[in-house]
């Protein structure tokens, strides 16, 4: 059966940010993630949902081979060029009244956008809440990772925790309060992010959570607190939170995630709350996919958070 835009969405300025980043991770590969997203046709598929849309192009990414990794974080003062100048592109969308739609690359982006979601609030005394999506918590810091790669740590740092030149990014810190975040979908946690998690504040949905409590519950509870006292929320979504069997094109996958129509169903409530503020999709890895499939799930994806409907 066709599927069709429902008539209670209200028609949105979407406009796509590109961001070529695979400084944060720890193989090649998710810069090329912009690039799919639009070869699989998500402007047409936004505009068939009755949106307008506009792409501003990429953030400029330098390449790994033209950088030393440093000491500490690897790539940090790289990584945090281009999340400054990614937040200043996201606020002025949202000043200007408009969604961003920003595509990755690997998840250290998602500092970036978060700062310049909550800078854009702040100016008229709100806030906004989170729903991230992962596999892994992406709670490390500089002293709890494993590997130093900045992509296993921008929750943290956008909670006030981590290096202190991403957690001041935007010139205040934290981002978000963390009564107001959701993290659902993990199955993979590094020993000491652990402790993190369950000490952060955070309200973390741990993939037999979703088994036992179902996604429709899940995203009930996750939706109620991203929107207690907030403007809206931005959704963050890592597509290594799905499983690998139906998104193959990740740079870390991790069996056991969240299966096709729990995807669509998480991205359907998300659209009913009608208060979504911005969506973000990262890790895409067109190198490890199978003819664009992953890339292609993503664009359906992405088409229910905006208001795709089967009737």
């Amino acid at each position: 059966m066709a599927e069709s835009a429902s008539t209670k969405q209200p028609v949105r300025d979407v406009r796509l940010i590109g961001i070529p980043m695979d400084l944060g991770a720890g193989r090649r590969g998710v810069d090329m993630g912009p690039s799919a997203i639009r070869y699989a046709g998500i402007d047409a598929k936004i505009r068939a949902l009755g949106h307008s849309f506009s792409d501003a192009g990429d953030v400029t990414v330098p390449i790994p081979e033209v950088r030393a990794p440093g000491s500490g974080p690897k790539y940090l003062r790289e990584i945090v060029r281009v999340c400054q100048r990614l937040a200043y592109r996201v606020e002025r969308i949202l000043d200007e009244g408009a969604c961003p739609l920003v595509v990755g690359g690997d998840h250290s982006i998602a500092v970036g956008t978060i700062t310049g979601i909550a800078a854009s609030l702040r100016k008229r005394g709100e806030k906004p809440g989170l729903i991230w999506v992962d596999a892994h918590a992406d709670m490390n810091t500089p002293d709890t990772s494993p590997s130093g790669n900045v992509h296993g740590m921008p929750l943290s740092v956008v909670l006030g925790m981590g290096a202190p030149e991403l957690v001041g990014l935007g010139g205040f810190a934290p981002k978000l309060d963390p009564r107001n975040v959701a993290l659902l979908g993990i199955r993979d946690l590094d020993p000491a992010e652990r402790d993190i998690v369950r000490q952060s504040g955070i309200r973390a949905f741990t993939m037999r959570d979703v088994d036992e409590l179902g996604m429709s519950r899940v995203m009930r509870e996750a939706i109620a607190l991203a929107n207690d006292g907030t403007a809206g929320f931005h959704l963050s979504f890592d597509l290594d939170g799905l499983d690998p069997e139906i998104a193959p094109g990740v740079g870390t996958p991790v069996r056991g995630g969240i299966g096709f129509r729990e995807a669509h169903l998480l991205m359907e409530m998300v659209s009913d709350s009608g208060r979504m503020l911005s969506l973000e999709a990262t890790e895409l890895n067109p190198i490890l996919d199978t003819k664009n499939r992953t890339a292609e799930l993503v664009v359906d994806l992405i088409g229910s958070a905006f208001g795709k409907r089967i009737l």
